[in-house]
């Protein structure tokens, strides 16, 4: 749009080109125009804006092949609408109606500052981002929830207590616009905020998750070996390490000469606890390797218990395990992972 000489401000008058490009858009109806705007920047929607606002006043600007587009919204005799109506609309759709706002109203942009600091805000980690706005007046809290993703917003407020949702919820209802300066300081407050609670740049992640998840990539041999070094220097840590390599239900991978072997060193009574809350497939494969008489026991045993507590089954699962672990380190059984293939 080169001969677009238009500035902003009050009484701006857009160039020939401004004019031409709304009478354009106005032409091609919103579906067109929408997808128009999506390709151009707040500085040239601004232009066309203007270009709007003045096509009225100097229709001789207006190319005869672009005539008929005038002429057609004229007959609408809804001056506002041939004005900038339609176009805010299609703004709208395409920028978001902040921006439609802004450009169609000729109000000034957000400063750099405003949008620095939101910027900081939607990258922030939304436990604590929770914790900084439960300690902020419910109206500052609503404006940064309405301000940022509605994906972010929704994990921030889930860390928020629940008590205060409503007064926040109350505020986020009837928030319609926010005026640029009163963004700008709250983007800058709650921005310097997280900086000086959460160092810049600072991510959240599941060690211990991401740690078990390599380790089961590797060998059984080899993941014992890793554990085993962890456990010298931290003996907690190295403990929770292995009950997430190796679970109960982990077992039935083990061949039946190894099973069989584990189930010859094991109390029947913490075996017939810690299947009471097994999968069926689990229960089968002891039951497989077990004498028929020893088998049917078990299944009476267990079937006549009454209800148990889901923390003694999983302490029962847990010593079994922990006890198949002490054969493999001398050697007597072989732990295999799900992935390991036998031969």
């Amino acid at each position: 749009m080169s001969d677009a000489s238009a500035t902003t401000g009050s009484g701006s008058v857009a160039g020939p080109g401004a004019q031409r490009a709304a009478a354009v858009l106005l032409g091609l109806g919103p579906e067109v125009s929408t997808q128009i705007f999506k390709a151009l920047d707040e500085p040239t929607v601004r232009l066309i804006a203007l270009g709007a606002r003045n096509l009225r006043k100097v229709p001789t600007a207006i190319p005869s092949a672009l005539s008929r587009f005038v002429k057609v919204m004229t007959g609408l005799d809804a001056e506002a609408i041939v004005a900038d109506s339609l176009l805010r609309e299609s703004a709208g759709r395409a920028l978001g109606n902040d921006v439609a706002r802004r450009v169609f109203e000729d109000l000034p942009p957000p400063s750099v500052a405003a949008e620095e600091g939101f910027t900081i805000i939607s990258n922030a980690d939304p436990e604590a981002l929770a914790l900084l706005l439960s300690r902020e007046e419910p109206q500052t809290a609503a404006v940064v929830l309405g301000t940022i993703d509605h994906s972010h917003a929704l994990a921030v407020l889930k860390h928020i207590p629940q008590g205060q949702h409503p007064q926040i919820l109350r505020r986020l209802a009837a928030l319609e616009t926010v005026a640029p300066e009163v963004l700008q300081e709250v983007g800058q407050a709650i921005s310097q905020e997280l900086s000086s609670a959460v160092p810049a740049n600072t991510r959240k992640l599941d060690g211990r998750n991401t740690a078990v998840n390599l380790l089961r990539s590797v060998p059984a041999a080899q993941q014992s070996e890793v554990v085993g070094e962890i456990e010298k220097d931290d003996p907690e840590l190295g403990a929770a390490l292995r009950s997430r390599l190796f679970t109960f239900d982990d077992l039935v991978h083990l061949t039946d000469r190894d099973l069989q072997a584990l189930i010859r060193e094991i109390d029947m009574s913490q075996l017939t606890v810690a299947l009471k809350g097994a999968p069926p497939a689990v229960k089968e494969r002891f039951l497989k390797n077990m004498s028929t008489r020893a088998g049917q026991m078990l299944e009476d045993e267990i079937g006549a218990m009454g209800p148990v507590k889901l923390a003694a089954v999983e302490a029962a699962q847990a010593e079994l395990v922990k006890t198949a672990f002490g054969l493999a380190e001398q050697g007597r059984i072989s732990i295999v992972n799900p992935t390991e293939r036998m031969v």
